[in-house]
């Protein structure tokens, strides 16, 4: 999977999707991936493909996860950590991210309607045209002031 050329590598995601979540984990195993184990719940769709894709061209590079475009939407991803992850255009609408670690995370027209990021360590994070209405911050662990007030006009709950 390292070298292969992209198609390939679009089969070979397409197939990880296609199995089911036990399946899943024995390949992210293989691959020394195992910390991603999110990729186990994701669905099969176009934007997880490319997803997928990102992680197996090369697996032993991969530390901070691009998940541009991701459909992680009503997804359980509680104490994830998605350091430095680019979830730029991400869909986590209706997901669940209890005490996870997002620090530094890019969250650029992101998804995030009736999230629930309770716990979640967020500083650095960028909000830029994320949607966030009902997306509940909790106490919003390393937010500034100004992303507090921003996000909170944006229909973000805080509490």
């Amino acid at each position: 999977m390292l070298n292969s050329p992209t198609q390939d590598i679009r089969y070979t995601s397409t197939q990880f999707l296609e199995q089911d979540a036990q399946q899943r984990l024995l390949i992210l195993k293989s691959l020394g991936l195992v910390r991603y184990n999110f990729l186990t719940q994701i669905p099969l769709n176009e934007a997880n493909i490319i997803c997928v894709m990102h992680f197996f061209k090369a697996p032993n590079r991969v530390k901070f996860p691009n998940l541009r475009g991701a459909d992680l939407s009503g997804l359980v991803l509680d104490g994830v950590n998605f350091i430095r992850a680019d979830l730029t255009g991400a869909n986590l609408k209706g997901s669940r991210l209890l005490e996870a670690d997002l620090i530094f995370g890019n969250f650029t027209r992101a998804d995030l309607r009736e999230a629930d990021l309770r716990g979640a360590t967020l500083n650095e994070t960028v909000w830029s045209e994320a949607l966030v209405e009902r997306c509940n911050l909790g106490s919003g662990i390393g937010l500034t002031n100004q992303q507090r007030t921003e996000l909170k006009f944006r229909g973000a709950i805080f509490g």
